[in-house]
């Protein structure tokens, strides 16, 4: 009888209503693109209509030399790109992040500032002033490497096909790191103060208590980073466009996927565009990505929990 008489557990439908603009939203701006981008991909404009052709595009993009040169060398390029931000921002953010955390540094706020302010530039202005400051014709750059005595050492990094990708991915790398250093920044200031003080309390300080003590703490911060920079670069495009133009020169030898998208589906000067290979274009990056966050998911994250508090 007590079973009977047990009151049931309202419906909270004020969640359904908070959610669905939410909701609606992501469906219409992500879910129903992504849902178009993967049917496109299956079909084929034969005599001005769509004929579904199977997974004919993507054997199309790895087996034609037409297109299967283009797309290994956008895929070696992105790879690159992805590797120079993995070895060079990350680090590099986490040292500064650690620097400014210091309660003995002075003026950490306008540093902060300072760093993370290339962040909010364009990437035109970004892209194109870069282009400027490295032009051996107008540049500043040559200029100011005579200033130092290492003219010698300049060259026109941006116009040499074994220099211009890793040019590229250094600038992009000083924009974004701003990015790293405050969510590594955050990570480190939410540390409890307890534990600070029983490292100093057993004699762990400076720098042996960052790689002993927070380094071990701030991993989970690291992982979340790692796998923003994955999609991050796997989604570039801005970037190489401005500064290299839709052919990513020279040679494309500063191609990545997304240009390589863009020329495939839009067209760009003799070639003509092809939406249906643009999207089998597009559905490889979204399987890329998802692969990288489906390991770091499963494989990294499960890891890197027992850090966790």
């Amino acid at each position: 009888m007590a079973a009977e008489t047990r009151p049931k557990r309202p419906f909270r439908w004020h969640i359904g209503i908070f959610l669905a603009p939410a909701l609606l939203v992501y469906t219409a701006i992500m879910i129903l693109p992504l849902a178009g981008t993967l049917q496109l991909s299956l079909f084929r404009n034969i005599e001005q209509h769509q004929v579904f052709v199977g997974f004919e595009n993507f054997r199309t993009l790895f087996g034609d030399p037409n297109w299967s040169v283009n797309f290994w060398n956008a895929l070696r390029n992105n790879v690159w790109f992805f590797i120079i931000h993995m070895l060079v921002q990350n680090p590099i953010g986490v040292m500064l992040a650690a620097l400014l955390s210091s309660p003995r540094l002075r003026f950490a706020a306008f540093y902060r500032t300072a760093i993370f302010v290339p962040t909010i530039l364009s990437f035109v202005i970004v892209g194109f002033a870069w282009k400027l400051i490295l032009s051996p014709l107008w540049g500043v750059a040559p200029h100011l490497m005579d200033l130092v005595g290492l003219k010698s050492f300049f060259t026109p990094w941006l116009g040499k096909e074994q220099y211009a990708l890793t040019a590229l991915s250094l600038i992009s790398v000083w924009q974004f790191i701003g990015i790293p250093m405050m969510l590594i920044y955050a990570a480190l200031l939410s540390i409890p103060e307890e534990v600070i003080e029983a490292a100093e309390c057993d004699g762990i300080t400076g720098m042996s208590q960052f790689w002993k003590i927070k380094l071990p703490l701030i991993l989970p911060s690291i992982g979340i980073i790692s796998i923003l920079t994955f999609v991050g670069n796997f989604n570039a495009f801005d970037l190489i466009y401005t500064a290299q133009g839709a052919l990513a020169g020279p040679n494309y030898s500063t191609d990545i996927l997304g240009t390589f998208l863009y020329r495939a589906f839009f067209g760009f000067q003799l070639q003509v565009g092809d939406p249906n290979m643009g999207a089998a274009i597009a559905t490889m990056m979204f399987l890329i990505i998802l692969g990288g966050v489906c390991v770091y998911l499963f494989l990294v994250q499960t890891r890197l929990r027992r850090y966790q508090f």
